[in-house]
Parts: C-alpha cells; structure tokens; sequence
C-alpha cells in the first residue's frame, strides 16, 4: 500500500483526507492518506522515519517554515516564499531524496480565478505567516502592485515587505487596530487567520460591499468575518477552493512528479474531489 498524510497541529478538522481519497479512487489508486497531529518538534524525527510505502507529505500549519531545512530539494515557489506545503519522497533513484514544493500560490490563483477574479491591483492580506506569502506571491501573478498587511506586530511582518519587492508589490504594513485606512477600497481582502481566530479588525461597509473577501479558513463556515461580508451582500470566496485547487497541484506531484504534470482525466478527478467536499 502507497501511503500519504497531512501533517499539522491540530489536524482534525482537515478536509484534505476526503479530497485526496476522492482522488485516488477516480485514478484507480489504492493509496491511503491520512491526517496526522504532528508539532514542530516532532516533524524532524517524523519525517525521517517514514518507509518505503510512503510517498509523500502535505503540511499545514504551522509547519510549513519547519519543513524546509528538512528538505534535499526545494522548487522556486516554496524557495520564494519560504514554505512548503508538499513533501515528495523520491526513490527514482538509489538515494532517497525529500523534494518540497508550495502549491498554495497556484491554489490561491486558480480560486480567484474560478470566481472571475483575472487581475488585482491592490489587495488586504490578513496575518503574516506562511500562507500570507503564498497570498502576496499569487497576488504579484495577478497583477497587483500594491499590498496592506494587517497584523497584530507589525515587526514579524517584515519579511513580507523583502518577498513584495521581490516580486514587484508595495508592501505597506499596519496594525490591526490602526485608524488609518486606505483612501479607495482595495480590490480584494485575504484573510489568513484561522476560522476561530479572532483579528478585532472592523472592515466598513463599503469595503465588505465592494472588495472581494477570499477567507483562507473553512472551518467553521461562514466565518465571523466571512458572515459580515455576505451581511454587506460582498462576493466571498471560501478557503475550500484554495484547498481543492492546491490539493490537485500536490497529487500532481504524488502521482506524476510535478505540480504543473495534468493527470490523467483531470477534470473528472476534479469533480470528484469538488463532490467529496460538497455541503
């Protein structure tokens, strides 16, 4: 048996189980894909005693950072941003070799995307951990050039400000509880808060009406703040597409090797996973 997992802390409310089990019954796959509760200090010695039935690894937080001094081999996307969220182990040849790539961007990309959102010019990230890179990475791909980062401590967010001019964004970075506002809406707001976490910032009306919300968190659904959006009667966009289109580029890399490889009969498998999830 082919086995897999998702790793974090704490795991249990994950969908990734059903989506990639959806998945691998629509490609004929007997591979097993669990969810493990796995901490930082943990991961270390985890990873190293997997055997040769494992294949690979999906990561959530707060491992994402953890993984990659852990790493052989990291892709520019997971480099640039200074996460992985997928572990290939690969034994194609004598030596076994951890590949890590982040495929968060495309499934941030693909999300908006899927909801007629081609280009951004200014976005509203929410939090600055792993996934707010991810976000400003996907952001840069749809054009945006400009970029406010909404955090309790503004220091631990100056990492965003070096990965913005990087990829060509203005990086501005503000307290939650800040005054001050932007004189025009941005053209989306992207939390990257846990769907229990509570961030104390109250968006206006006008913003909740106008900007598109894209809430990483999906659990519970609505969240407070997702709730407040569709209360304004806003457009907002559920963590659970992020989740589905990131997990189709990480069980690119499980079964063919690399996030950009389609799989066999692509669309169908997509269906079955979307269908694993639905309700």
């Amino acid at each position: 048996m082919t086995r897999l997992a998702v790793l974090g802390s704490p795991i249990a409310h994950s969908k990734s189980p059903l989506l990639h089990a959806a998945a691998y019954r629509a490609l004929g796959l007997d591979w097993h894909y669990d969810a493990v509760d796995v901490a930082e200090s943990a991961l270390s010695d985890f990873v190293a005693s997997r055997d040769a039935s494992w294949r690979g690894l999906s990561l959530t937080m707060p491992l994402k950072r953890d993984v990659l001094a852990l790493l052989d081999w990291a892709d520019d996307t997971a480099t640039l941003t200074r996460a992985a969220n997928t572990v290939l182990f690969d034994r194609s040849s004598d030596a076994l070799e951890t590949r890590g790539y982040n495929t968060d961007v495309y499934g941030v990309t693909e999300a908006f995307r899927e909801a007629g959102v081609e280009h951004l010019d200014m976005v509203e990230i929410l939090g600055g951990g792993a996934t707010a890179a991810s976000v400003l990475v996907a952001a840069s791909e749809l054009g945006a050039s400009r970029a406010i980062v909404s955090v309790r401590t503004p220091a631990k967010a100056a990492d965003l400000v070096t990965l913005g001019e990087r990829v060509g964004v203005d990086v501005a970075v503000r307290r939650f509880d800040a005054a001050d506002r932007p004189s025009s809406p941005p053209d989306a707001v992207v939390s990257t808060i846990p769907g229990h976490g509570a961030h104390g910032l109250a968006l206006a009306e006008q913003i909740r009406a106008t900007s598109v919300l894209f809430d990483v968190a999906y659990d519970p659904w609505p969240s407070e703040l997702a709730a407040s959006w569709l209360t304004a009667g806003g457009t907002v966009i559920s963590g659970l597409e992020m989740l589905l289109h990131q997990a189709v580029a990480q069980i690119r890399v499980f079964v063919n090797g690399a996030p950009d490889a389609t799989l066999p009969g692509e669309a169908d498998v997509l269906a079955a996973m979307r269908a694993a999830v639905a309700g």
